[in-house]
């Protein structure tokens, strides 16, 4: 009986031991999405440039494509935002921006001031449909696939490495699906 007692709390602490020596494996800037594999939600925003004019996701069915939260306010946008320019002009895959939790005065001043690597520039003012996406915070961005799968998340500002090691392979890949 006195082995029990001894030995429950040590089985407690060398489980719990393990799961936390597991966790520093693990790259605290690869947060799983639940939306990864699974359709990508259904957005209809102002374009940014026009907000009389509405887009939805559903227009780009058919491509992949990226899906890049941004906002002129964010300093990690503006970290990333000259390897977006330099994706834009490889014509891999159309980048949609989503202007998130923006004035749009000051989101299209910034695009004019650092360049427009968007296809599409869609303002989510509320910040509604990012809740839809599981946004973070700024920025973020998504993959999508030819049949609107969400197929991959990065969050934070892009990096080069990023770019070269994982994203342009993917959207490589994807677009010969």
């Amino acid at each position: 009986m006195r082995a029990l007692k001894f030995l429950i709390p040590l089985a407690v602490f060398l489980g719990l031991t393990w799961f936390l020596l597991k966790g520093l494996d693990r790259d605290p800037r690869e947060i799983p999405s639940p939306l990864i594999n699974k359709p990508a939600p259904t957005t209809a925003l102002p374009l940014l440039h026009d907000l009389s004019v509405q887009w939805s996701s559903e227009q780009m069915k058919g491509k992949v494509w990226l899906l890049n939260v941004w906002g002129s306010w964010c300093a990690g946008c503006r970290v990333e935002h000259p390897l977006l320019n330099e994706l834009a002009r490889r014509k891999i895959a159309p980048i949609v921006g989503m202007d998130w939790k923006d004035d749009p005065k000051a989101g299209r001043a910034w695009l004019q001031k650092l360049g427009n690597p968007y296809a599409i520039s869609i303002a989510d003012r509320d910040g509604k449909a990012a809740i839809d996406w599981g946004v973070y915070g700024a920025p973020e961005t998504f993959i999508i696939d030819k049949a609107g799968i969400v197929r991959y998340k990065h969050i934070g500002p892009l990096t080069a490495d990023a770019l070269e090691t994982r994203i342009i392979p993917l959207l490589n890949k994807l677009q010969g699906q």
